[in-house]
């Protein structure tokens, strides 16, 4: 499974607003420009999260985004479906829980695309947003041997 730029870009910039949006909210022009995302490319992602109750926006001079719900309550899995739809490698209703299918009486494949499906979906929703926060404030603060900071 290859996830799109909806995906890889949205996750991005939720993580961007669950760093930088904590007190107050975040512009997404401030967040174009940190996560190098077109902020028209932006906008369609914002609208899909915001739909999805994943963001919320406030409007005026002081307005802009952050998240609905807290970094603990989110997974990665809920931002990705938000962006991408289902995240099933293949179209098999079968395999998706979905329907039955007319083949699925001799079809052996679809065990595979079920377990497949099962394990992309069980990693996705284990890892939540905080987590991912955390490990963007630590890669920050990355000291080297010579005391250097590296990172932003």
């Amino acid at each position: 499974m290859k996830l799109s730029t909806k995906g890889r870009y949205g996750l991005r910039a939720v993580i961007d607003l669950a760093v930088y949006a904590e007190a107050e909210p975040v512009s997404l022009a401030a967040v174009a420009e940190r996560q190098n995302i077109s902020i028209s490319y932006l906008e369609q992602l914002a609208a899909k999260l915001k739909k999805s109750g994943i963001v919320k926006s406030t409007r005026g001079a002081q307005g802009g985004y952050m998240l609905a719900k807290a970094p603990e309550e989110i997974s990665v899995g809920d931002i990705l479906r938000a962006l991408e739809g289902d995240l099933n490698p293949v179209d098999c209703a079968e395999a998706s829980g979905e329907a039955e299918c007319a083949s699925s009486d001799f079809c052996v494949t679809k065990y595979v695309w079920k377990r497949i499906s099962d394990s992309i979906n069980h990693a996705v929703d284990s890892i939540f947003l905080s987590e991912l926060v955390e490990e963007s404030r630590r890669v920050k603060n990355i000291v080297t041997c010579d005391g250097e900071k590296r990172g932003k």
